[in-house]
């Protein structure tokens, strides 16, 4: 989960494997996989710093990293 802060100030925390995009127009726009979308405080740049270390935190890019090597034929 990534924390980010609602336009009134309140914080939030959304699960980063939910997301689907981030844009900055020049709101900062989430929008996950089931449609939703809401507008944050943070900007792209920190909402995407986000993902990268819940990513990493959890160890989805070394997963990723095993199963491509795996899959490599030898």
């Amino acid at each position: 989960m990534i924390s980010v802060t609602r336009l009134n100030g309140s914080q939030l925390w959304l699960n980063a494997l939910l997301i689907e995009l981030v844009e900055e127009t020049p709101d900062t726009y989430i929008t996950l996989i089931n449609g939703k979308r809401m507008i944050v405080l943070e900007s792209a740049n920190e909402v995407i710093s986000s993902i990268k270390a819940y990513h990493h935190e959890v160890g989805i890019h070394q997963a990723t990293i095993k199963v491509q090597q795996w899959e490599e034929p030898s």
